[in-house]
């Protein structure tokens, strides 16, 4: 097995330029250029190394992205990887492979691919993990069939721009092709709105104190001396 060696820091050549963390900002559209990642079973190792989430406070994470794709042995850019190419570096959405994000549950992954400046995943599958942790951290993965992602890929390749749409459920081609997708409805507006599954439950906070004291009223040996509603 190849040991790529430590980069010397995370500000290599052109990496000043790299976006920070999004976090949980609103997803509504996103447009731009779409990089092309057609290997299957991308884990989450490939992803971010464990040692560099251990080392690394997470506004670090994105220069070591993808580490042992987009960097020679001796630490230099490895120029055939599509994430150091002009048209696709910083690039806010990725066309990638079946199983995506697969291996260990790894929440800083999805955080480092937000340090690289993506914020839309489409594939035919993902780690369930993965999967679910994209949604938490502000990222969207699409699901579409293999065909679809390599159609979006040919329309992409020379750098033309993709828009990803969450409100309309959309993504279109600069030659106005369109492809619907889907995605659970929940996670839809938690992401429009930046609110992670804590925040959508707290939106109802009115209608779970209204039944927590409708049930002391029903069931008070069920409520201890002391407990209070949630506030």
């Amino acid at each position: 097995m190849t040991t790529h060696p430590p980069i010397a820091s995370p500000a290599q050549p052109g990496d000043g330029d790299l976006p920070q963390p999004a976090g949980n900002q609103p997803f509504t559209v996103v447009t731009g250029a779409a990089a092309h990642l057609p290997r299957a079973n991308v884990d989450t190792d490939v992803i971010i190394r464990i040692e560099r989430l251990t080392a690394l406070p997470k506004e670090q994470l994105g220069a070591y992205a993808f580490e042992a794709l987009r960097y020679l042995e001796d630490g230099s850019e490895d120029p055939d990887c599509v994430f150091n190419q002009t048209l696709f570096r910083n690039a806010p959405i990725l066309l990638a492979g079946d199983n995506f994000g697969c291996g260990s549950s790894r929440e800083g992954a999805v955080t480092a691919l937000q340090g690289l400046g993506l914020r839309c995943v489409i594939a035919p599958s993902f780690g369930d993990i993965f999967f679910s942790n994209c949604f938490q951290n502000g990222v969207l993965p699409i699901r579409l069939s293999a065909p679809e992602v390599d159609a979006l890929a040919a329309a992409c390749a020379h750098g033309e721009l993709l828009s990803v749409d969450l409100e309309r459920q959309t993504i279109r081609t600069a030659a106005g092709a369109e492809t619907v997708f889907s995605v659970d409805p929940m996670r839809r507006e938690g992401l429009l709105h930046g609110l992670d599954d804590i925040d959508l439950t707290l939106k109802d906070d009115a209608l779970i104190n209204a039944w927590q004291q409708a049930d002391r009223q029903r069931r008070p040996w069920a409520w201890p001396v002391g407990t209070t509603t949630v506030v």
